[in-house]
């Protein structure tokens, strides 16, 4: 489901306030795209914000923040939204054509963070869940994908501390954080348990999970 907004007109106004929003450059909710080369990778930093806090995605900026516009708006948004038929569940955003040129526009993108996550995407090697990190967009791991899918029901949530645990807890007393390879050593337990438990203790707010391209580092919470 999306809205469209468009401006007929170059507007001055518009033009500024774009300016604006570029000027600090790419961030958490912020992202560049100079055309929609690859749909397919624009659609999963879709998913990715969607995932995450939500943001903007901007077609038609320069990496270096330069506003160039691209001159066939209307493919560019039709070829995106054909990517984005490829997820699930169906993700909510509004679509603005911004005009900044006599020939060119500029395709703002305002995605809301869900709250109907995750939302995956179907690529070459299978159903993928994305998640936007800073300025990044990583593939989520399965515990943060499970993660995402608990969060909304976890109102409640109890966890009971075991020897376990509490080794955990000592270790990252010392160490500010600690990988599911390092857990699963640590503990003496094989990594399907290990998942298991991380993902209880991030449901519990024990500790919190933090995405990177390495992988996930766990700390307290």
């Amino acid at each position: 489901m999306f809205k469209i907004q468009e401006v007929n007109a170059y507007d001055p106004q518009q033009v500024k306030a774009l300016q604006k929003l570029v000027k600090d450059g790419e961030h958490q909710l912020l992202e560049f795209k100079k055309k929609v080369s690859h749909p397919e990778k624009i659609a999963e930093e879709i998913v990715g914000m969607a995932n995450a806090k939500g943001g903007i995605l901007l077609i038609g900026i320069d990496d270096n923040g330069l506003i160039s516009g691209v001159k066939h708006a209307e493919g560019e948004s039709h070829a995106l939204k054909k990517a984005l038929m490829n997820c699930k569940p169906t993700i909510q955003f509004t679509e603005t054509f911004i005009n900044v040129s006599e020939n060119k526009q500029v395709i703002k993108y305002a995605i809301p963070e869900s709250n109907v996550k995750p939302h995956s995407i179907k690529t070459n090697n299978g159903w993928r869940t994305f998640i936007r990190v800073n300025d990044q967009c990583l593939q989520a791991s399965k515990e943060l994908t499970e993660v995402l899918k608990r969060s909304k029901k976890k109102s409640g949530f109890q966890f009971t501390y075991g020897d376990q645990e509490k080794l955990l807890m000592q270790y990252l007393e010392v160490h500010q954080f600690i990988t599911l390879i390092e857990c699963a050593n640590l503990l003496k337990i094989n990594k399907w348990r290990v998942s298991r438990k991380l993902i209880l203790l991030v449901l519990a707010d024990v500790l919190k999970i933090e995405p990177s391209e390495k992988g996930d580092r766990y700390v307290r919470a």
